[in-house]
């Protein structure tokens, strides 16, 4: 399945239709690499990169509560952390975006004078597009919010009035937004449903870097990670270890395999408050010999364990699309998924990939036999998967809807 998207080389640039030499967009966001941490928020930071291309200049505000460890600026990806006040856990988020605002008040005024901001681009609703609508309506410039998951109005999936304070602040960010971008149709529904008015919405999926992402090759510059010898069955999932990602339905269902799949292993890349209870999970189902618990990777070494693996799996049950399901099919490797999910807008069972319900552990486990056991219906599916990604869903396809996006806010 390949989203409707223009090709980017189709697009006319900003510079074009604009008469400016370059549009200049504020990202305020609480994702971004730091010079600690080189893998949470690339997804944007490799996007905002792209958009250079098409006539787009970034100046990056990451941001962070007061009560978290201070964070330093990575060198490769340059942004300006900022702390700000805010009570600890959910019940400070519906007056964090008013605290973030206060904190900001005298900076980015700064900047505007110094190099005048067109757009302003929150990441998720609060706080930062709560600061956003402050700051377009102090500084009479558009803003525009990216929902990048399921919990659409910060409500948290719980109930109670505090739940009801943050998704009324929500929805006063998404009327005010001159474009509030989801990032799959899935969570574009959930949006419209929980308004009681019309919102101005859109889908730009994430993009994928299909040159670092890619199939491995003859003749290709190999890390250590990717020269090991890699067993010759081998499942991977990249996630955070939580329990709504699936991880313990991974476990399950390679306790059913094991016994036609001896050489099977499994590589789980990521971290998380569930790893102490899935590491005693697969001790107890007498599988803790195949399984590698790796904690985080970097980008380069993920990528390896990719090119390396047989098959990816990420039966997550809450999920708004998720990168490394790109990320993997740009490798052109089979990725299993759930349905119901934001991932079943681009993979189409058993073309491009393969769908299981929710919790489904017998599907799961018949989906892994067949993948593993036949190597043809895997290549095909994983070359078929890349094919979905390079149609539609690179770097430059998103970074051209978001250049279009902003050249539509200050038309």
């Amino acid at each position: 399945m390949t989203p409707n998207i223009a090709h980017p080389e189709n697009d006319v640039s900003l510079e074009t239709r604009t008469g400016k030499s370059a549009l200049h967009v504020l990202t305020l966001t609480p994702f971004f690499p730091s010079s600690g941490d080189e893998v949470s928020g690339c997804f944007i930071a490799e996007t905002n990169k792209q958009l250079g291309q098409f006539g787009v200049t970034s100046s990056v505000i990451a941001v962070g509560p007061i009560h978290h460890p201070r964070k330093e600026s990575s060198s490769s990806v340059p942004a300006r952390w900022v702390r700000y006040p805010q009570l600890p856990g959910n019940l400070g988020l519906s007056s964090a975006g008013r605290w973030l605002y206060a904190r900001l008040l005298a900076e980015v005024p700064r900047l505007h004078r110094e190099k005048p901001i067109d757009v302003i681009h929150a990441h998720a609703a609060l706080p930062c597009g709560h600061a956003a609508a402050l700051l377009s309506r102090h500084l009479s410039v558009p803003f525009v919010v990216t929902l990048h998951g399921l919990d659409v109005f910060n409500t948290c999936f719980l109930g109670g009035v505090p739940a009801e304070w943050r998704r009324t602040a929500s929805i006063d960010v998404y009327r005010t937004a001159h474009k509030v971008i989801c990032i799959s149709g899935k969570v574009q529904r959930l949006l419209r449903e929980g308004m009681q008015e019309d919102v101005r919405s859109t889908v730009v999926y994430n993009g994928t870097d299909t040159n670092f992402f890619s199939p491995a090759m003859e003749g290709r510059a190999s890390s250590p990670v990717q020269r090991s010898a890699a067993p010759q069955q081998e499942i991977l999932i990249v996630g955070n270890l939580l329990a709504g990602k699936g991880h313990e339905l991974v476990l399950r269902a390679i306790q059913q395999l094991e016994a036609s799949f001896p050489q099977l292993r499994c590589r789980m890349i990521g971290e998380g408050p569930d790893r102490s209870r899935f590491e005693a999970l697969a001790r107890e189902l007498g599988i803790a010999q195949r399984v590698q618990f790796e904690g985080r990777k970097s980008r380069a070494e993920v990528a390896d364990a990719m090119r390396a693996c047989s098959v990816f799996v990420l039966p997550s049950r809450y999920e708004g699309l998720g990168c490394a399901y790109l990320e993997a099919m740009a490798c052109g490797k089979p990725v299993v998924a759930c349905r119901a999910q934001g991932i079943q807008e681009i993979i189409e069972h058993e073309k491009n990939g393969w769908l299981i319900p929710v919790d489904g552990l017998d599907e799961l486990a018949h989906g892994l036999s067949t993948l593993l056991q036949s190597p043809d219906l895997s290549a095909r599916l994983g070359a078929s998967a890349r094919q979905t990604i390079l149609n539609g869903l690179t770097l430059p396809h998103q970074a051209q809807r978001l250049a279009q996006i902003y050249g539509e806010s200050i038309a």
